[in-house]
């Protein structure tokens, strides 16, 4: 093991433990100062600028600037009550009196007079708002009050505001509902993993204190690097799930070397130079998995990578410093109260027995337990290759969002509102000239057959920035609104707009999709590759064994692929969709695969480190590789299968939510983190192990001979503290 890496948690808990208050009044000043800073900094939120990319970013910059942007509106939507004819005459009045109401309200630029549907069951009330206004709740009481003074027709209102605030208060609730829900689900869970309150708790403690600093922490960094909302709630999730699992290996070490006779002292200096080695090199390859979404340029990625990497950097420390102090001031106290039938549970099952009739076949038949286990994956993997990634639109939302609902009766009494593109040009020279060719390029459009509708021409005040927005019937995801805006890039207005002095750019929602697909196909690979390589090299660092890191690489992959393949099974090909109460989109958010990937690879790695770690202590100690394997996932299984769980659980958490992105991390998660803890790290890597036997060490062995003593405790440290 790398001795600076086994020295550092050691002579950590050495002074923790000497030093018992001074740490624990330390991390508590440590929390109380982030509290502070979250209270007194004002946090810095992306901003919509923040996500443009491409050539519709650029439009998108070109319009702002020249104050062409369109302004945010809401529709009143008005039908019959009970269905039907609508009466046009009580629907009129309807619209007429909400004008009136809304002619006075501050922030209202203009009310569109009722537009028919073509079928007579509706009719449209378009509010535009001023820019910057974003109150719904006085368009709100308005659009109610005349609903109430006209029982015979039905109002309901939608628009950007209302989508926005529908979706923003649905995320917040959902994700603050699996806050609630993580707490209490992993106490549970810690209960049953050592049958003691105070041991149960720790954990949870050391967790929560961890996110708690790091929520803290987060204000100011802000300013470097803007937030998003919802950003502080993903990092709770992924806070308790490393911190718990952190300090679940620490304890569950210093309690098992303490059940052996060792004094605590003694206990908590093997702890720390094994656990706590073991925590630094998770630690370091979950922060450098995370690190890589950084080069998707994204800020959502961008900020969730902060976050997620501070959370994970607090949880080690807390891990390696407060955690030996805490023991050390607790002693033999932490497995009290006991709680008796989870005590004698945990006594009567003793270390691996859970796991020892899944590993006795694994230790006897390791080529056929490695072939099989690995088809299992290979089957679970193989839909993964055709997964299909797509944009999330109106019919990924929850159904039970009036906003939602409303929106889709719009979309479906008036077709017309398709997808557009929005071409914008920038002259430097012959203004007239310009729209001029604007007008050129509608025509030749609408000639194609592809656009079905061109605006009029809007001109900034200075003249010199005009946009043409060109319609089309269909969604903004159909392929064939995609190929149109890809023809209209590289062919119609390039031709159109030749010799136009200035720049002009393509923009609009299909674009934006499209800009968006190119810039995450062309970093995705580097961010796979990079991600792999760090945790590869990482793991050669920690064992000094090239087979050791490529066997992790090729596990991680397993792990990966199994994800993307439950993914597409349930969100693709519907299966098992009925249970989690949606009906199958056919494709999968394009921005949860990458996430699903990081996250999975730094979390799997907390227990691989372990158990790899435990196993390399019984080489070194002079057992030949096949029993050291057997008796490293013995010792470990059972703190492999409570850290698992707690994650499993947390992300399950995850599928029960409302909004399809989250049922999709959740499952994709839960999935791959349960299957890669119990196929992946109890088969398929003691079976690779077993049959690599000593070669699995190349090129540098673990012997005693080559100064490498493993938990074995200074004399004269234990001698004092006894």
């Amino acid at each position: 093991m790398s001795h600076a890496l086994t020295a550092l948690p050691l002579r950590a808990a050495r002074w923790s433990a000497t030093h018992p208050w001074r740490a624990i009044l330390g991390w508590l000043a440590l929390v109380a100062v982030a509290i502070g800073l979250a209270a007194t900094v004002p946090t810095q939120e992306t901003t919509a600028a923040d996500y443009r990319v491409g050539e519709s970013g650029r439009a998108d910059a070109l319009i702002e600037e020249a104050d062409l942007a369109d302004p945010d509106a809401e529709h009143v939507l008005i039908t019959a009550a009970g269905g039907g004819a609508l009466d046009r005459t009580a629907a009129g009045a309807a619209a007429t009196a909400l004008q009136e109401r809304l002619g006075a309200t501050s922030g209202v630029a203009s009310i569109s007079p009722p537009q028919w549907s073509g079928s007579g069951t509706a009719a449209l009330v378009t509010i535009e708002l001023e820019d910057g206004h974003d109150d719904i709740a006085p368009l709100a009481s308005a659009t109610e009050s005349v609903q109430r003074d006209h029982a015979g027709l039905e109002l309901r209102q939608s628009g950007d505001l209302s989508l926005d605030e529908a979706i923003g208060d649905r995320v917040a609730d959902d994700l603050a509902s699996a806050e609630v829900t993580s707490v209490p689900i992993t106490l549970v869970l810690m209960l049953l993993a050592f049958g003691a309150l105070i041991a149960a708790g720790l954990p949870v403690l050391l967790a929560g204190t961890s996110v708690a600093v790091t929520i803290g922490l987060m204000a100011p960094l802000s300013h470097l690097l803007p937030t998003e909302p919802t950003v502080g709630s993903m990092v709770v999730l992924i806070g308790m799930a490393v911190g718990v699992d952190y300090s679940l290996f620490y304890l569950k070490r210093e309690r098992e070397e303490r059940a052996a006779g060792r004094s605590t002292p003694d206990a908590i200096e093997i702890a720390a130079q094994t656990s706590g080695h073991s925590i630094l090199v998770s630690g370091g390859a979950v922060i450098a998995s995370l690190a890589a979404l950084y080069m998707m340029g994204d800020p959502t990625f961008s900020s969730l990578a902060t976050g997620a990497i501070v959370v994970v950097a607090v949880a080690v420390l807390g891990s390696i410093t407060v955690l030996p102090a805490l023991l050390a001031t607790l002693g033999r106290w932490v497995d009290r109260p006991r709680v008796p039938l989870l005590w004698r549970l945990n006594a009567r099952i003793g270390r691996g027995g859970i796991s020892s009739r899944l590993l006795g076949p694994v230790m006897r038949h390791p080529l056929a337990a490695l072939l099989a286990s690995s088809l299992a994956v290979v089957a679970l993997a193989v839909p993964a290759l055709g997964m299909k990634t797509a944009h999330a639109d109106l019919d990924t939302l929850p159904t039970d969002l009036p906003a939602v609902t409303t929106m889709k009766a719009i979309s479906a009494e008036f077709p017309t509102e398709g997808a557009s593109a929005r071409v914008v040009v920038r002259s430097t020279g012959d203004e007239a000239g310009a729209e001029r060719a604007l007008d050129r390029l509608g025509d030749a459009a609408l000639a194609t057959g592809d656009f079905t509708g061109a605006s009029e021409i809007s001109t900034s005040a200075d003249g010199r920035t005009s946009t043409l927005e060109l319609g089309m019937d269909w969604s903004e995801t159909d392929p064939r609104a995609a190929e149109a805006v890809r023809t209209l890039r590289a062919d119609l207005a390039p031709a159109a707009l030749e010799g136009i002095e200035g720049e002009h750019a393509v923009g609009g929602g299909v674009a934006e999709a499209l800009d968006y697909d190119q810039d995450q196909r062309l970093a995705l690979p580097l961010v796979i590759g990079t991600v792999l390589l760090l945790t590869m090299l990482m793991m050669y660092g920690a064992f000094r064994s090239v087979p050791i890191a490529l066997l992790s690489t090729v596990l991680n992959l397993a792990s990966v692929g199994v994800a993307f393949g439950v993914l597409a099974l349930v969100f693709q090909h519907g299966w098992g969709s009925d249970a989690l109460g949606i009906a199958a989109p056919g494709f999968v958010i394009h921005w949860i695969p990458l996430f699903v990937l990081v996250v999975l690879v730094g979390l799997s790695m907390d227990y691989h480190v372990f158990v790899v770690s435990r196993i390399r202590e019984h080489v070194a100690r002079g057992l030949p590789t096949r029993l050291a394997v057997e008796r490293g996932i013995a010792d470990t299984a059972g703190v492999v299968t409570s850290a698992a769980a707690v994650m499993v659980s947390v992300f399950s958490i995850f599928a029960t939510l409302s909004m399809l992105e989250m049922k999709m991390m959740g499952v994709g998660l839960a999935a791959a983190i349960l299957l890669d803890a119990t196929l992946v790290r109890l088969v398929l890597l003691p079976a690779a192990l077993v049959l690599l036997g000593e070669r699995a060490w190349w090129p540098r062995h673990p012997r005693p001979a080559a100064g490498e003593p493993v938990a074995e405790p200074d004399p004269a440290y234990a001698l004092s503290h006894r």
